[in-house]
C-alpha cells in the first residue's frame, strides 16, 4: 500500500482558526482543463470620474457632496447596513424564532482621491496613510461604549459585490461580536488555555520552519497561503510579533504592513494580468473593553479567481451541502504567488 502523500491523495485539512475541515483533492488538478480561458481587456480608468459618487467634489448617491479631499476620506455610509438608533432588544416567538436588535455604524474609507489607483498601484507612503486611517477609526469607533467589534474590510471588484470602482474599503462597527470573529476567538482562547501560548505565534513559527507556503515576509509581517486555505489563492498576513490590534503597531511596523500589502496585491494583479478581485479584512481584538491576550493581528485575503481573469471558484454542490473543497494545493498556490514579479504588470 502506498504511503499517504499530501500532493497526490485526497485528504481533509483542519482550519485551526475555525475548527472546520476542508477536503483537498490534489489529483483532480492533473486532469486536462477544458474550460474557456480569456484575457480580460485592459480597461482605461480615469484619474477623476465626474460620474463617480466617491471622487472628490462629486455628489454621492445620498445627495451629500464630497469635499476636495487630498488623501483618505471617511464618511458614514449613506445606505448603512447598521443603524446606531436601533434598540438593542430581543424578540422571540415560542422557543424557536429569535431575533435581536443590532445597533452599529457603517463607514466608507476612500483610499485616495485618484479614481484609478488600487492598492498595488499606490506608493507605500500612500498605503501608510490608509493604515493610519484604519487605526484611527478602529480606536474612535471602538471607544464607544456600545461598540464591541470593529470590522475593517475591502471588497475589490464587481464580482465581489463592490458597487463602485473608486478604490475604497468599509468599516462596520457593531454591538455584537460577529460569527467569524467569535469562532476565531473561541479557537484562539481554547488553544491559549491549553498550551499557554498563542495559536498563531506557534503556527507562524512552524510555517517558517517548513517554508512551504510562505509567499512574502519582512521584518514585521509574513504573508502565506494557510495550510487550510479554501479559496485558490487565499492568503493570510500575520504579524511576526504578538499583538492584538493596529493600535499596537509602531511606525516601522506600519511601514512594513504597507509594503507587504502592496507586494501581495501586486502579485495578485500579475497572476492573470488583471485588477485582481478579492475580499480582505483585519481580524483583531474586540473592542468590548475586556482583555484579549489570545488575539493576534492578522489579515485574510479571499480572492475568487481560479485559472484566469474570467474563471472563478464558486461554492456549489458538495461545498454547500457538505464541506469546503479545493483541487490545487495551498503549497502550489503559495509557490505560484511567490515566484511572480514584484513589479506591476502594467509597468
Amino acid at each position: 500500500m502506498n504511503d499517504f502523500d499530501l500532493k497526490n491523495h485526497p485528504h481533509r485539512r483542519l482550519n485551526l482558526l475555525t475548527g472546520e475541515w476542508i477536503l483537498v483533492s490534489p489529483h483532480r488538478a492533473k486532469r486536462p482543463w477544458q474550460g474557456q480561458v480569456e484575457k480580460s481587456p485592459v480597461e482605461e480608468v480615469l484619474a477623476y470620474d465626474p460620474k463617480c459618487y466617491l471622487c472628490p467634489g462629486n455628489n454621492r448617491a445620498g445627495g451629500k457632496k464630497n469635499p476636495e479631499y487630498q488623501q483618505t476620506f471617511v464618511f458614514d455610509n449613506d445606505f448603512s447596513a447598521l443603524l446606531m438608533e436601533t434598540p438593542n432588544q430581543e424578540w422571540q416567538k415560542g422557543n424557536l424564532l429569535q431575533a435581536q436588535g443590532e445597533p452599529g455604524i457603517c463607514r466608507v474609507v476612500c483610499f485616495s482621491p485618484r479614481h484609478d489607483l488600487t492598492l498595488p498601484e499606490m506608493n507605500p507612503e500612500d498605503i501608510l496613510v490608509i493604515i493610519q486611517t484604519w487605526t484611527e477609526q478602529y480606536q474612535e469607533l471602538g471607544d464607544r461604549p456600545e461598540i464591541n467589534h470593529v470590522q475593517i474590510f475591502e471588497n475589490k471588484g464587481l464580482i465581489m459585490g463592490c458597487s463602485n470602482p473608486h478604490p475604497h474599503g468599509q468599516i462596520w462597527a457593531q454591538h455584537s461580536i460577529p460569527m467569524e470573529s467569535a469562532t476565531e476567538l473561541k479557537q484562539l482562547g481554547s488553544y491559549l488555555n491549553k498550551n499557554q501560548s498563542c495559536l498563531l505565534c506557534d503556527y507562524l513559527k512552524l510555517e517558517k520552519q517548513l517554508s512551504e507556503r510562505i509567499v512574502l515576509e519582512n521584518n514585521h509581517f509574513t504573508a502565506l497561503v494557510p495550510f487550510w486555505a479554501v479559496w485558490p489563492f487565499e492568503v493570510l498576513i500575520l504579524s511576526n510579533r504578538h499583538y492584538g490590534s493596529l493600535l499596537d503597531l509602531n511606525q516601522e511596523e506600519k511601514k512594513s504592513l504597507a509594503l507587504i500589502l502592496k507586494k501581495l496585491t501586486t502579485r495578485y494583479d500579475n497572476l492573470f494580468h488583471t485588477s485582481f478581485p478579492y475580499s480582505a479584512g483585519f481580524h483583531q481584538s474586540p473592542t468590548d473593553k475586556k482583555d484579549h491576550p489570545e488575539c493576534h493581528l492578522h489579515v485574510h485575503f479571499y480572492p475568487p479567481l481560479l485559472r484566469s481573469a474570467t474563471v472563478k471558484k464558486f461554492m456549489v454542490g458538495y461545498e454547500m451541502l457538505a464541506e469546503a473543497q479545493r483541487d490545487i494545493t495551498p503549497e502550489w498556490s503559495a509557490d505560484t504567488l511567490k515566484n511572480l514579479s514584484g513589479k506591476h504588470w502594467k509597468g
